[in-house]
């Protein structure tokens, strides 16, 4: 198979994935409902949703180079605990914010309450925390050297 071909499909399976992870948290939030009357534009919780979205969106990112880092590189040894603890906090800032922001929400899409972006915050979030435990935990095991004495 070729590489592109196979990249398109994980990125493919990846947004498929993704958006089935939002959808079975609006439905167990109860809050999968669309409203009868459409809000547009930007709201308050629109924005914090946003926001925390924003907050979850860096730390996949952060973790996920934290993971595929090598924790040695041709400079010497890189500090490999400040992004995987970056990650963390970013993840887990976005997903307390993503579940608040349903927790508060009395309607589904199209209410304005930001019931969609609290969702991705909160999905994101959490991968990016498995992200960065993930990586975390690959960079203790890398640097652990048996029978070295310090």
């Amino acid at each position: 198979m070729n590489r592109r071909v196979a990249i398109v499909l994980a990125a493919i399976t990846a947004a498929a994935l993704f958006v089935g992870l939002v959808h079975t948290v609006l439905v167990a939030a109860h809050l999968s409902e669309p409203a009868a009357t459409t809000v547009y534009g930007l709201t308050p919780r629109r924005l914090w949703a946003t926001t925390a979205a924003v907050l979850a969106l860096m730390g996949v990112v952060i973790g996920g180079l934290a993971a595929a880092r090598p924790p040695v590189s041709r400079f010497g040894i890189v500090d490999s605990r400040r992004g995987p603890i970056v990650a963390l906090a970013l993840g887990l800032t976005a997903a307390v914010n993503g579940f608040l922001n349903l927790a508060l929400a009395s309607g589904g899409p199209g209410t304005g309450n930001g019931v969609v972006g609290g969702a991705a915050a909160f999905v994101l979030g959490a991968i990016a925390m498995a992200l960065g435990g993930l990586a975390l935990a690959r960079g203790r095991r890398s640097t652990f050297e048996p029978g070295r004495t310090t």
